[in-house]
């Protein structure tokens, strides 16, 4: 890390404001476009492996252990704690690994645009969103990565990890739910019980996360993978991946 890299802070801002920010960050109004991925869930509804409430619940809840906290999720609290000690060496080794795991195009693409999504809204807040900007800007990363780039934002709330990390998670989660609704069909009630599930499994996937060391760390889900890269050629969607 150069002397002109670790110049550059992140500047928190007080605990009762991070809690809102956390809020902000997790809601699907961020426009960052995770309303447009299933990740996989619509081509394992076209695959009939997906067909009501049930199984669209079991698959979100197996996703988020087998996936998410042993991914993005760990690869969010690493990079929190980089993003805090300015490590630009290990937030672009953590952004790298992203991208190099990701098992199909589609998912690639995804983590790429809401990396560059989060930080084209950081530019659009002006002076409230500058640290985030320029700590993005100065890291070099290309592009940054969902995961890297929301732990940059996160790490500017002075919110502690682990409620950070479950924004992170919940967020995952209300957008896969309102991909479940639109794509199997389901309904409001049905959804808002798979949510319920879902907020029920997150505490133990973060903290499986945070505690997960780098060489425990993988991306590997290959049903998930045969899916998605099946969803790039299927006939009839609503959703990117």
């Amino acid at each position: 890390m150069t002397t002109a890299e670790s110049t550059s802070a992140i500047a928190p801002v007080p605990p009762p404001a991070g809690l809102l920010h956390t809020l902000w960050l997790a809601s699907p109004a961020l426009p960052v476009g995770g309303f447009s991925y299933s990740e996989g869930l619509e081509a394992a509804i076209d695959a009939g492996l997906v067909t009501d409430e049930h199984s669209a619940a079991q698959w979100l809840v197996d996703q988020l252990h087998l996936g998410q906290a042993r991914s993005d999720l760990p690869v969010f609290a690493q990079a929190f704690a980089a993003w805090q000690a300015h490590d630009l060496e290990r937030i672009r080794a953590l952004n790298d690994w992203v991208l190099t795991t990701r098992e199909t195009q589609e998912l690639r693409l995804q983590t790429e645009q809401m990396g560059r999504s989060l930080l084209e809204w950081a530019r659009s807040l002006g002076a409230l969103g500058q640290g985030i900007t320029d700590s993005l800007l100065q890291a070099r990363l290309a592009p940054p990565t969902y995961p890297v780039a929301m732990a940059c934002a996160a790490a500017a709330t002075g919110a502690p990890l682990p409620q950070s990390l479950t924004g992170f998670a919940f967020g995952w989660a209300e957008n896969m739910v309102q991909a479940a609704i639109k794509s199997v069909p389901l309904g409001q009630g049905a959804g808002q019980r798979m949510l319920a599930r879902l907020v029920g499994e997150i505490p133990a996937a973060v903290e499986h996360a945070i505690a997960l060391p780098d060489e425990q760390r993988q991306a590997f889900t290959p049903m998930l993978a045969i899916l998605s890269a099946r969803h790039e050629t299927q006939y009839s969607r609503l959703f990117r991946s």
